[in-house]
């Protein structure tokens, strides 16, 4: 494994020496700042690309002792503005990598559950950065699903810029639900959870108010609620990914009712589906009054569904995710409810059976 990751080290020292050597030759023809800026834009995605493949491996290496690995290439729908192509106008579909994670002693001849899992990041992408929970998960013998969806960092450019935050990448995640439903005999249909966090969490309850015949519960920690309120307490330039001329093109205060249609706080009256929300006071990147909005929304239509506010906990955006051990007694809470629903064969007895499975000696 270790040659492996050595030889993406050499491909990435080639790769800088390259673009030193083309620099040094270039170093006498005057260069715009447009074509400067163009080029360290499209360096950074390469980069990006030999990042992710790096990961890649690394997923082997953290969980290949408990889960088969896999990756599937899907494909969604047409991107926005598809209908203008000069040519197959409408017709052409995106195309998107899925990771499937499958624990090593299930019994071929039973059925399991599943758990969608869409990652956080505006720009993100599934990163051993979940290593621990992945093997939480596997534990329990649930299967999983993990969309890199539109807009995922890691892939090129054209991915990247295929972004359509609270739109298209919903219905790519729920594509890749029924993939797993069409193409594993040991998935039960039954039993289909989805859980994320941040804009993974946004993409978690949007999917189970547009479908909520696909899904028994879902958890959303940290979620992303109301595009219009996080537009108003972030830096300006925040505002710069959503009015992109590749994404929605147009500032919130252009086109308000375009990003009311991308908050699930304003879908809020669909919720039929259980659900869990977690938010934590001094989390600085999705404010506890965000999502408060959608929780008290869902409350004034009484819908029925569970949340903790969790006051300064270590961590703020990530600390139902970190390893400290305040993160690790609030997960075991998220799997207690997510077992009420989803049934997975192997149930945490207690807090310690869990940090074994997670952290191998412990």
């Amino acid at each position: 494994m270790n040659k492996k990751i050595t030889a993406f080290a050499v491909a990435l020292a080639c790769l800088l020496g390259t673009l030193q050597q083309a620099d040094a030759q270039q170093q006498d023809t005057p260069v715009t700042k447009s074509e400067v800026d163009g080029h360290f834009y499209n360096l950074r995605h390469r980069l990006d690309q030999l990042m992710k493949k790096i990961d890649d491996v690394l997923w082997f290496e953290r969980v290949g002792d408990v889960a088969y690995i896999d990756k599937v290439f899907l494909a969604g729908a047409p991107p926005r503005g598809a209908e203008k192509a000069t040519t197959l106008s409408g017709q052409n579909p995106i195309k998107f990598w899925s990771y499937i994670f499958i624990p090593k002693d299930i019994d071929p001849s039973k059925k399991y559950p599943l758990l969608v899992f869409p990652h956080s990041g505006i720009h993100g992408d599934f990163s051993t950065y979940h290593t621990h929970i992945i093997r939480e998960m596997m534990a329990q013998q649930y299967i999983v699903v993990a969309p890199e969806y539109r807009g995922s960092t890691g892939y090129g450019r054209l991915t990247y810029e295929l972004i359509d935050y609270g739109g298209l990448e919903n219905d790519d995640v729920n594509i890749s639900r029924q993939f797993m439903l069409d193409n594993y005999d040991i998935v039960d249909p039954d039993r289909v959870g989805i859980i994320g966090w941040s804009h993974g969490g946004m993409i978690a309850i949007m999917n189970i108010l547009e479908h909520p015949e696909n899904y028994k519960c879902a958890f959303a920690g940290v979620p992303v609620t109301d595009l219009i309120a996080r537009m108003g307490y972030k830096r300006p330039a925040y505002e710069d990914f959503f009015s992109a001329d590749y994404h929605i093109g147009k500032q919130v205060h252009e086109d308000i009712e375009e990003y009311r249609r991308r908050s699930p706080v304003y879908h809020a009256e669909k919720l039929q589906t259980p659900l869990r929300i977690h938010t934590n006071t001094n989390d600085e990147d999705v404010h506890v009054l965000e999502v408060e909005n959608l929780i008290n929304r869902l409350k004034a239509l009484g819908k029925d569904f569970e949340y903790e506010i969790y006051q300064d906990i270590p961590g703020g955006h990530s600390f139902d995710r970190m390893d400290h051990a305040r993160g690790r007694e609030i997960r075991f809470k998220i799997y207690k409810f997510l077992e009420e629903y989803l049934d997975p064969p192997v149930k945490f007895r207690n807090q310690k059976e869990m940090e074994r499975a997670a952290y191998i000696f412990n």
